[in-house]
């Protein structure tokens, strides 16, 4: 079995790694988040501009109007559809990074599972020691009573 101190080294590089993917977990989930409120704000941007549309189409509107809100409508469109690429993106990203966590912390957990067993076999050793040495000196102090 490893010593102790390969061990706490172990779990010194176990927990570093642990953090980094931490860390790198946060910036994923932040760029989700980021890129689902862009989203939201160009799908809102949309209605809006559609519902302001169509109450400018009720006074009236002229053709050439007419084709750019539609031109305009299909660029909103076409925004939207390359967001949606970036968060389904961000998404696998902060899929793949929450793995890479997940694994980091399962490889930290097994080597503090492993020290703490060491600790205990150790712990359990120097009783098994104790007791002999107390066994000992009880029979000498009966040998020398008699």
């Amino acid at each position: 079995m490893a010593s102790q101190s390969q061990l706490e080294t172990l779990i010194e590089l176990a927990r570093r790694e642990t953090d980094d993917a931490a860390t790198r977990l946060g910036l994923a989930l932040k760029a989700v988040a980021d890129a689902e409120e862009k989203l939201n704000m160009l799908i809102g941007y949309r209605d809006e501009y559609g519902k302001r549309f169509e109450a400018t189409q009720q006074a009236g509107i002229t053709p050439m109007a007419y084709r750019n809100f539609q031109a305009f409508m299909e660029k909103l469109d076409q925004a939207i559809k390359g967001q949606e690429e970036v968060v389904r993106h961000s998404r696998n990203r902060g899929d793949q990074e929450r793995g890479m966590w997940q694994a980091a912390e399962r490889k930290r957990m097994s080597y503090s599972t492993l020290a703490d067993r060491a600790q205990a076999q150790a712990l359990k050793a120097e009783n098994k020691r104790d007791q002999k040495a107390m066994d000992e000196h009880a029979a000498r102090q009966a040998y020398y009573k008699r």
